[in-house]
């Protein structure tokens, strides 16, 4: 009889915990109509604040035209922490959808149609993610999140995407960011961010047959970003020095040489088509002044061809453009506002002519696009 009572008991103080336990459900908002297509939404992966534990996942749902803030902890209710601290990445590959969590020294792999945690990945400081060929590629500063002038070079960590392991590092340059494949090469941007002033400046290449690096490639201070073009160009990003030396855009051509600098401030871009679509809110420390601009770069003729992409004049209520994707289907622009970087942000959506349609609260500092022909369950 005590063993009943006492099983019961420990029933009755369980169910009361599970029953406390409260699952923070996402914010839904109808922002459209529905529409169809293969793309059938996208996922936008919003940094949150360094220290603040806050990284979340919003999507957006064609079929329905609904908007769901922060879905990760009601699909995921047995992570205790949530996504982590910091996102940096978010991409699509095969069946899975992968999150770079930059603080919490992981990436998140989750089932792409459900959301729901499948494996976590340990990688020190990571930044960036490229795929080719089955294998998954992460840039690691490596060391600790400091500026230190003795900070050590930074690595790239390749992935096999079925087993979910690390099989391989090749060590890079210093601090290194965004990557992209090319012609079985591995393009690696070095920004050399924790060693200021003494930054680096180069991009490192690595041969994918042997995951050796071959050479470095000298370009500008402070790399961060790298897109390929349709025509076989690397467009690579500088921050600059936030001092005297501007931001700037460099083509890296076929032959690995800059042949081109673009004189243009950038903070982030997208190619679609023949088209760079590039946001710049670069800061200067000595004017006190972020530089707002929204650019389109033909890349077909290598030159700017529009000096705002958004016509209607509502960039005048974005505070802080960020974040930047074009739907390759409808072409339909999309730019997010990080606000003052510890408050939720706003995104925007844009027609492919520039004029306003619609836009919705984010989660805090929303950064990162992938469109995805998945459509999430559950809606």
């Amino acid at each position: 009889m005590k063993k009943i009572f006492l099983f019961l008991l420990i029933v009755a103080v369980l169910y009361s915990c599970r029953k406390d336990d409260k699952v923070i459900q996402p914010t839904t908002t109808t922002v459209t109509t529905g529409t169809t297509g293969s793309i059938k939404g996208f996922f936008l992966l919003n940094e949150g604040n360094m220290g603040s534990n806050k990284a979340s996942i919003d999507y957006y749902d064609y079929p329905s035209g609904t908007y769901l803030k922060n879905i990760y902890p009601s699909r995921n209710p047995s992570i205790v922490k949530e996504l982590g601290d910091v996102g940096n990445d978010i991409q699509i590959y095969g069946n899975k959808l992968y999150a770079v969590i930059n603080v919490s020294n992981l990436v998140e792999v989750m089932d792409v149609k459900t959301a729901k945690h499948i494996a976590t990945i340990s990688i020190p400081n990571c930044r960036y993610l490229a795929f080719d060929k089955g294998y998954a590629y992460v840039s690691s500063y490596a060391g600790p999140v400091q500026i230190d002038p003795n900070a050590r070079l930074g690595y790239v960590a390749r992935i096999d995407t079925t087993t979910l392991t690390v099989k391989d590092t090749c060590v890079v340059g210093y601090q290194p960011e965004e990557m992209v494949v090319r012609n079985n090469f591995l393009y690696v941007a070095n920004s050399g961010g924790y060693r200021v002033p003494n930054y680096d400046n180069t991009v490192s290449v690595i041969d994918l047959n042997t995951f050796k690096q071959v050479k470095k490639i000298t370009v500008a201070i402070n790399l961060e970003h790298l897109k390929l073009d349709t025509y076989g160009n690397i467009y690579v990003t500088s921050r600059g020095d936030y001092y005297t030396i501007p931001s700037n855009i460099y083509i890296l051509n076929s032959s690995d040489q800059v042949s081109k600098t673009l004189n243009l401030p950038a903070s982030n871009l997208t190619i679609c088509g023949d088209s760079a679509y590039v946001i710049s809110a670069g800061f200067n420390y000595t004017t006190q002044k972020n530089t707002i601009s929204y650019a389109i770069v033909n890349t077909a003729q290598q030159a700017v061809v529009s000096s705002n992409f958004i016509t209607d004049g509502t960039d005048k209520k974005i505070t802080i453009p960020y974040g930047i994707a074009v739907n390759p289907q409808t072409k339909e622009i999309f730019v997010t506002d990080a606000k003052d970087y510890v408050t939720p942000g706003r995104l925007y959506c844009f027609t492919p002519g520039g004029k306003y349609k619609w836009d919705v609260e984010t989660g805090d500092i929303p950064g990162h696009f992938v469109f995805t022909t998945t459509r999430l369950s559950g809606l």
